[in-house]
């Protein structure tokens, strides 16, 4: 699903487009699930990125630091929010009821599983809150936060197991990676596409470890 995506400004004609029509009567509509959000599928560009980002000596304190300090989920039309449209974007045959998914199948690209029950899909940060404040979001306003949280311009947010996001955790690249070996190189695309569209930094190890899954790509 991964090697789908296709640019943001699509992305947004079509989710807002979908949750700006209620369905009738309570029936369920359907959605193929096949818009998604913009990514990088050059490594020699991502890479080139990843030279570009800050390398600091050790991650920042996490000092100060709570989940409530990224709002999310936000409003994204009539009756859904960001989590909505990341389960419409990213399953197949995904059923609808006004815009809250209530059908569908999702293959997590962490670790392969197919999940067809929505409110067993967890929906990722793939640069974690936690990670992001520890390496710059802790000086950003509570608006630049609430953005990140909820950010569909970049390929941040993913559905996945529920199993494979709570592995992560806020774990950077150095310490996890997904456990499907196929997934390393979109998977170290997404995490520099979006530390360089918000400014990260990123530590030597963090570096070392996304030049190592780039050479999977």
């Amino acid at each position: 699903m991964w090697t789908l995506r296709v640019a943001a400004a699509l992305l947004t004609v079509t989710v807002t487009a979908g949750c700006e029509l209620p369905v009738e009567n309570g029936a369920g509509s359907e959605s193929t699930g096949d818009s998604a959000t913009t990514t990088t599928t050059d490594p020699t560009a991502a890479q080139a990125k990843l030279g570009k980002l800050k390398v600091v000596a050790k991650t920042g304190s996490m000092s100060g630091y709570s989940r409530e300090k990224f709002p999310h989920w936000s409003s994204t039309g009539s009756n859904c929010d960001t989590r909505d449209s990341v389960l419409k974007r990213d399953g197949v045959k995904v059923k609808l009821s006004g815009c809250n998914v209530v059908a569908g199948t999702w293959t997590s690209i962490y670790d392969g599983d197919k999940i067809t029950d929505p409110a067993k899909v967890d929906v990722d940060h793939v640069v974690p809150l936690a990670e992001a404040w520890r390496s710059g979001a802790a000086s950003w306003t509570t608006e630049q936060r609430k953005e990140f949280a909820n950010d569909l311009k970049d390929p941040q947010l993913v559905a996945v197991s529920a199993s494979s996001n709570r592995s992560k955790g806020d774990q950077n690249p150095s310490t996890w990676k997904p456990e499907q070996t196929g997934a390393w190189c979109q998977y170290a695309q997404d995490w520099i596409v979006v530390k360089s569209q918000w400014k990260l930094t990123v530590t030597a190890k963090e570096k070392a470890a996304l030049t190592d899954m780039l050479e999977k790509c």
